[in-house]
C-alpha cells in the first residue's frame, strides 16, 4: 500500500460546498494548504464548476474531496471522523471554536479518561472532527 487518504464527498445538502469547506478548512489550520482542484467543465454529468477532485493538506496529511450532484441515501456521519492531535491549549480551543461555529459539539471540550483536553464536533458541513490535545 501506498497511501491512506481520508476522501470527503460532499452530496445532499452539502453538494457544491467543497471548495468553500476546503478553503475554510484552511483558514482555520496554520499548516494547511490547497493542494490541487480541478472542476467539472460544461456537460459533464456534474454542475459546471463542481469539483470532480480536489486535494489539500491538514498538518502534512492530504485530504482529499469531490462534490457529487448524483442521488445518494447518506451523506458525512460521526461515525467516521477526523483525528487531530493538537500541540497547545490555545489551538484546540481555537480549532474547536471554528470547527463547531454553524456545526454541533457532540462531544465538548473537557477532560476525559483518555486525554486531559478533547473535544468531538460535526462542523457546518457535517464532517466529524476529534479533537485531541497531544501529550
Amino acid at each position: 500500500m501506498r497511501d491512506l487518504i481520508p476522501f470527503l464527498m460532499f452530496c445532499g445538502d452539502v453538494q457544491g460546498k467543497a471548495e468553500e469547506a476546503i478553503e475554510w478548512y484552511c483558514s482555520i489550520f496554520d499548516d494547511a494548504k490547497v493542494l490541487r482542484i480541478d472542476r467539472y467543465g460544461p456537460d459533464e454529468g456534474q454542475p459546471e464548476g463542481a469539483v470532480r477532485t480536489a486535494a489539500f493538506q491538514i498538518g502534512g496529511h492530504t485530504v482529499m474531496a469531490i462534490d457529487s450532484a448524483g442521488p445518494h441515501d447518506f451523506t458525512f456521519t460521526p461515525a467516521m471522523s477526523l483525528w487531530i492531535e493538537c500541540s497547545s491549549v490555545e489551538e484546540i480551543d481555537r480549532v474547536a471554536a471554528a470547527l463547531a461555529e454553524g456545526g454541533a459539539v457532540l462531544m465538548p471540550l473537557d477532560s476525559y479518561g483518555f486525554s486531559a483536553r478533547f473535544c468531538w464536533v460535526a462542523d457546518r458541513y457535517g464532517v466529524s472532527w476529534q479533537l485531541n490535545l497531544a501529550e
